[in-house]
């Protein structure tokens, strides 16, 4: 029941978006304006997990819009906006990764909510098969992590960090991704797997 009732919120949350969208293509800003207003933290918190950092994040998410925003009447199913900006999300954060050589700072304390402030809250630990409440919290703990999360192939972190920490439907994820389902349940499963063995003092 409670799966049915999600995929109604996802249709109708995409027969809103490309309401807006069509709203946008017909020349009123305001629209779009809601457009990102419904996605700007979502797509935040999916280039600060990527990046580690809360600034470049919000470049990137900038930026994902802007882009989204010109090439907006490319868009053929308007209902798969949310999954379609993800993508553009990811892509960039993954070139930002590659063109500045940047690491990826993810912690147990980084991978929670993204508030309107920009602050981190509530550690996501658990979903990294983790239990943050006995794990030291300690700078070796840390660096750990970081480098657990860094060595893991790219799309087995993005799959981790949009279907775990982001909690998006696997199709969504799937599609961002452009795989199959099955596939992303494969790079998930992988990624814990890998993370737990990195992590293994600390569990």
């Amino acid at each position: 029941m409670s799966a049915n009732l999600r995929g109604d919120e996802a249709e109708s949350a995409g027969e809103i978006d490309a309401e807006l969208i069509a709203q946008t293509l017909a020349g009123h800003q305001a629209a779009y304006d809601r457009l990102v207003g419904r996605y700007h933290r979502q797509a935040v918190g999916v280039a600060y997990r990527l990046l580690g950092h809360i600034e470049d994040a919000a470049d990137v998410a900038q930026d994902a819009f802007l882009q989204a925003y010109r090439r907006l009447d490319s868009l053929h199913d308007r209902r798969r906006f949310a999954a379609w900006l993800m993508r553009i999300v990811s892509n960039l954060s993954r070139n930002y990764r590659r063109s500045r050589r940047t690491a990826s700072a993810v912690s147990l304390d980084d991978v929670g909510e993204i508030g309107s402030d920009g602050r981190v809250r509530e550690s996501a630990g658990r979903t990294l098969g983790l239990n943050p409440q006995s794990a030291p919290q300690s700078a070796e703990l840390q660096a750990a992590i970081r480098q657990a999360m860094d060595e893991l192939p790219e799309k087995q972190r993005l799959a981790l960090i949009l279907f775990s920490l982001e909690g998006l439907p696997q199709k969504e994820v799937a599609s961002i991704l452009d795989c199959t389902v099955e596939l992303v349940k494969w790079n998930v499963f992988q990624a814990r797997k890998k993370l737990k063995e990195a992590l293994a003092d600390y569990l």
